[in-house]
């Protein structure tokens, strides 16, 4: 555990009914002439985009709306739309999506100036300094990217995805209205429902937990191991739904405070090169790792369990309900019908040794895992999901 710590997050989060309403109010308190909305295609096909959009209408502030942007977007996809951003002559920024739209929204904030671009954070994050004031309103619960300074870029060259890392990219405001996530699918709700569910477990079993992340990562992992399977099961579990935007948000605050550790390490590789949705390779990895990490996790696993065990509690040696917590992650992916091989995705075996190389790149995230993972335990890892 880390012996000092601190705590940064969005200056105003709104959440519960009809959060929305206070979209006006911010951009009335910020005199906005012309705000960016970011979104993509698939928001705007969902019919999600009109909630957000019926408010600013009322507002008669002049919009723009940057949509050109597909899913895990390579660092020149996301400077597209950070230079249309540019050229709009917008003063604000909103972003109506999910993970690698709030990220680009994050990164066209600290980019309203000619100095530097996307690929020269790749190569220098801390160059990074907010310009424009940004507001996000996250469609899935989720990437809990909404909380974070990270943005997480797709590298061609490298087929790999990497992280761009700076405290300025946190954003100012969060509005989580379940009435975003209503009609989400249930693949999608699943899929980004497990990446919270990895961030709150890593963080928690982070070599960076401390106290501030430890509270955050542990109320996280509670509301969503309770309410995930309803929220992805029924669309009209609306209080569940706004749990699962809340602990992904919490999860996300938790991501600022510690960081995740080797299921999001070794997921980069298998996004990079093989566009396996983000949320997808975290759900594959995560019993493994899992395992892998519990003779050093033990007591954390044991503590979680008595936390979000809710009702009568069976075990009573730490062995036990370490063991129990794994097979509950390993139960939630498996009823949430996300795929658990690499086979499902045509990865061949003898891709196996640039995974591995690929994967120990992310010496960012590795750290933070408490037990080693060497190259011949990522190789393990990998061998056992292909």
């Amino acid at each position: 555990m880390l012996v000092k710590y601190n705590l940064k997050m969005p200056h105003e989060v709104y959440s519960g009914e009809d959060a929305l309403e206070n979209l006006k109010m911010i951009l009335s308190g910020n005199r906005v002439k012309k705000a960016a909305v970011f979104t993509d295609k698939g928001i705007e096909g969902a019919g999600l985009l009109e909630f957000p959009m019926a408010k600013l209408r009322e507002t008669g502030i002049e919009t723009v709306i940057l949509d050109e942007l597909p899913p895990e977007p390579t660092y020149a996809q996301a400077q597209g739309l950070v230079d249309a951003f540019k050229a709009s002559g917008a003063d604000f920024i909103i972003a109506v999506g999910g993970g690698s739209v709030m990220d680009t929204a994050k990164l066209a904030s600290v980019l309203a100036t000619d100095e530097y671009g996307v690929k020269e954070l790749l190569e220098d994050p801390k160059r990074a300094r907010k310009c424009v004031k940004s507001l996000m309103i996250p469609t899935t619960a989720g990437t809990g990217s909404e909380a974070t300074p990270n943005a997480i870029v797709a590298v061609p060259e490298k087929e790999l995805k990497v992280g761009i890392v700076n405290d300025e990219m946190i954003a100012d405001y969060v509005i989580l209205d379940a009435v975003m996530i209503k009609k989400l699918p249930r693949k999608i709700a699943a899929a980004t429902g497990v990446d919270a569910l990895a961030h709150a477990i890593e963080c928690w079993t982070s070599n960076k937990s401390n106290p501030f992340s430890d509270m955050f990562a542990m109320q996280a992992l509670d509301m969503i191991l309770n309410n995930i399977m309803e929220a992805c099961d029924n669309p009209e579990a609306m209080e569940a739904k706004n749990r699962m935007q809340v602990a992904s948000f919490y999860a996300g605050v938790a991501i600022t405070a510690s960081g995740t550790t080797a299921v999001h390490a070794l997921s980069y590789p298998l996004g990079g090169k093989y566009h396996i949705a983000h949320g997808v390779s975290n759900a594959i990895l995560l019993a493994p790792v899992m395992r892998f990490n519990e003779p050093v996790c033990r007591e954390k696993f044991a503590e979680a369990y008595d936390r979000c065990v809710h009702g009568e509690k069976a075990c009573t040696a730490s062995e036990e309900k370490s063991a129990y917590m794994i097979s509950w992650l390993e139960r939630i992916v498996k009823e949430l019908e996300i795929p658990t091989s690499l086979k499902e995705f045509g990865v061949p075996e003898e891709d196996l040794e640039g995974l591995v190389e690929a994967g120990m790149q992310v010496t960012r995230l590795l750290v933070n895992n408490m037990r080693e993972v060497t190259p011949d335990d990522a190789r393990r890892l990998y061998k056992e999901i292909m």
